[in-house]
């Protein structure tokens, strides 16, 4: 086998209320989700000596609730789930995690940047959209109607995807390392995607169970939020592909999204191009003031639907704002209330 490109060692997956053992003691889930690309999540069950470990729970549904009561019937050998284990705080990872721990009586297990944030939204829901909202949203370039989209859809999405957020849990930090059963996994915290993404890694098996920090087929989700408008997330992000490039390359990599693969280094270094490209063509085009809905077309080869513009701002932005974090882009604020990017220097010289 060929570590230096992806390759997938299963010709199946598990079914839905199935298991797929892709190690002695460590099995594989997945639990639909109505997230249109992704479908699926894959969630894990490590075998401790006395129990399991279950790391990411799913979206808060019911049909996901019913999956894994079959799945605790029939495959958990009598044992209970000891550990509740959320890689970050994003709903189709921690959204049953209140439902799981309440069940079997256990405490969640996160870092203490992603379970704060999500505790913080999960209480932050309410029923009209913040004004703060709306004006990140206005200073970005959207127009009247999907500013009127923003205030109609309210602000109760993410409380929606989660069962109840526990009010305390167990702090996992980089370095961390949890013995369950016959593995020692460290925890190998990543940023970008999210806050503290934790990932586990067992050096002895050669495992890493990356979450949403390492996906093989697609890249993870990079965006700027009103709740950290000035946030350079891809600047976070490409500094923990460097943390994970430090693996060795016949890693078996299991994420959160598509198939189990190997190809670690192969994936990293995609990242890398896939980003560097973007980053080129918005110096190429920034000579001028480019608002974020400007620069849309030029990141994306396909024309975005509406839903997909709102995610299409966040990538472009963190974009932007790792080319300010560089020194290579400057943030102005227009004569109409919407922040634009242009190249460092080329507001001076069009003044001057």
């Amino acid at each position: 086998m060929t570590y230096n490109e992806i390759t997938y060692p299963f010709d199946t997956r598990p079914g839905d209320g199935e298991v797929l053992e892709v190690s002695d003691g460590l099995l594989w889930v997945r639990m639909p989700i109505p997230i249109p690309g992704l479908d699926y999540i894959n969630l894990y069950l490590i075998e401790d000596d006395d129990g399991w470990t279950m790391v990411d729970s799913g979206l808060n549904t019911g049909k996901i609730r019913d999956l894994w009561r079959e799945i605790y019937a029939k495959y958990l050998k009598g044992k209970p789930i000891t550990r509740m284990l959320c890689t970050h705080f994003h709903p189709d990872h921690m959204g049953q995690a209140g439902w799981v721990t309440y069940k079997w009586k256990i405490p969640l297990t996160m870092t203490f940047g992603e379970w704060t944030f999500g505790r913080m939204l999960y209480l932050e829901a309410q029923k009209e959209t913040p004004d703060y909202v709306i004006d990140f949203y206005r200073s970005v370039g959207f127009d009247e109607d999907m500013l009127a989209r923003v205030r109609d859809r309210g602000f109760n999405n993410f409380r929606q995807a989660m069962s109840q957020v526990p009010m305390g849990f167990n702090r996992i930090a980089d370095g961390d390392i949890l013995t369950i059963g016959k593995r020692d996994w460290q925890v190998i915290v990543g940023q970008g995607h999210s806050p503290e993404h934790a990932c586990l890694y067992s050096a002895s098996d050669g495992i890493l169970i990356s979450g949403d920090q390492v996906l093989p087929r697609i890249t993870p989700h990079i965006g700027v939020y009103p709740a950290e408008p000035l946030a350079n997330p891809l600047k976070k992000f490409m500094d923990s592909i460097e943390i994970y490039k430090k693996l060795p390359k016949d890693t078996f990599v299991l994420p959160a999204h598509n198939d189990v693969f190997y190809g670690l280094h192969n994936q990293l270094d995609f990242y890398q191009s896939h980003h560097e490209e973007r980053l080129n063509r918005l110096m190429q085009v920034c000579d001028s003031p480019q608002s974020a809905m400007d620069l849309l077309p030029v990141l994306f080869d396909r024309e975005l639907d509406e839903k997909d513009k709102g995610l299409g701002i966040a990538e472009g932005l963190a974009h932007c704002h790792y080319l300010v974090g560089e020194g290579k882009l400057e943030r102005v604020l227009g004569e109409d209330g919407i922040w634009k990017f242009q190249k460092s220097g080329a507001h001076h010289k069009a003044v001057a």
